[in-house]
């Protein structure tokens, strides 16, 4: 079951058990507010300093330009061509999906499957990196027939073809959290320059948690789709019972706990939003507040 929907259950437990106490015990309910503000204060985790999340997310103090999966209309995504072709448009950045092969490997991929990108099949979970290096990644791209060499690069190759084309990298881990954190950290290491020119995202919390608890220095971010526990990214509901009216809720409160404390509480430098939900006002309050 996705961490998210454990955390948002246990917290709508808690929030029960607080109204209770507020009815039974007001006294002691402002007491018990206290105490949990001040455990949450002492265990959160620092945020990076503004100057590095500042040079992360707006290169030369402008507005970011990141090729989702590398650039994956242009050129196949999530491969090395797409981040050359990412380069060659003037993008800033890119957005990496970061997956692992059954071995262990991290590799690109947004998928669990090779399903929709390659000529293969399968899960990744059953494929061994040697398997996946033999696919090809354009297979099914509309300009497939201008990459015919490419493979489905590592973690480490495409953080080397971004740097030498002085992009920042938004890494997007869809899970495996402490898998992702401990693959990441490696890459910090080697590369230390990723600490001014990465990013670490995430729909998991706990892809954040870990990642924080390997590398405080390391920026992040949550990224948020609202009712993404309830409904599709196509609006469609995920479910046709009363679990629907059930993830619904939980989508109410991962939306509040997200504005009210998550952030703080993870020291994360920003949120991701899906399109759809960002307006030109936003737009120009995040251009006037900074």
């Amino acid at each position: 079951m996705d961490v998210t929907v454990v955390a948002g259950s246990l917290l709508l437990v808690a929030l029960v058990a607080l109204l209770v106490l507020s009815v039974c015990h007001p006294l002691y309910f402002p007491l018990l507010l206290l105490l949990l503000g001040l455990a949450a204060q002492a265990l959160r985790y620092p945020a990076v300093p503004r100057e590095v999340a500042q040079q992360v997310l707006r290169p030369g103090g402008h507005f970011s330009i990141i090729a989702h999966r590398g650039g994956g209309y242009d050129a196949p995504e999530n491969t090395l061509g797409a981040i050359r072709k990412a380069a060659e448009h003037n993008a800033t950045g890119v957005e990496l999906d970061l997956e692992f092969t059954s071995d262990g490997l991290p590799i690109l991929m947004h998928d669990h499957t090779v399903d929709r990108t390659t000529d293969g099949t399968g899960s990744l979970d059953h494929l061994t990196f040697e398997e996946v290096r033999k696919l090809n990644p354009a297979a099914k791209h509309r300009l497939h027939k201008h990459y015919p060499d490419e493979k489905v690069p590592t973690l480490e190759e495409a953080i080397v073809e971004s740097l030498k084309a002085n992009m920042t990298i938004y890494f997007d881990v869809k899970g495996h959290a402490v898998q992702a954190a401990a693959a990441l950290k490696k890459m910090y290491q080697e590369y230390p320059e990723l600490y001014n020119s990465s990013i670490v995202c995430s729909f998991d919390p706990l892809v954040i948690l870990k990642m924080k608890q390997v590398d405080k220095n390391v920026a992040t971010a949550l990224t948020h789709r609202p009712w993404r526990l309830s409904f599709y990214g196509n609006g469609k509901p995920r479910f046709h019972d009363y679990k629907q009216y059930w993830y619904m809720l939980l989508d109410i409160i991962l939306d509040w706990s997200l504005h009210a404390f998550l952030w703080k509480f993870f020291g994360i430098s920003a949120f991701l939003m899906q399109k759809n939900f960002i307006s030109m006002m936003s737009i120009l309050v995040a251009a006037v507040g900074y």
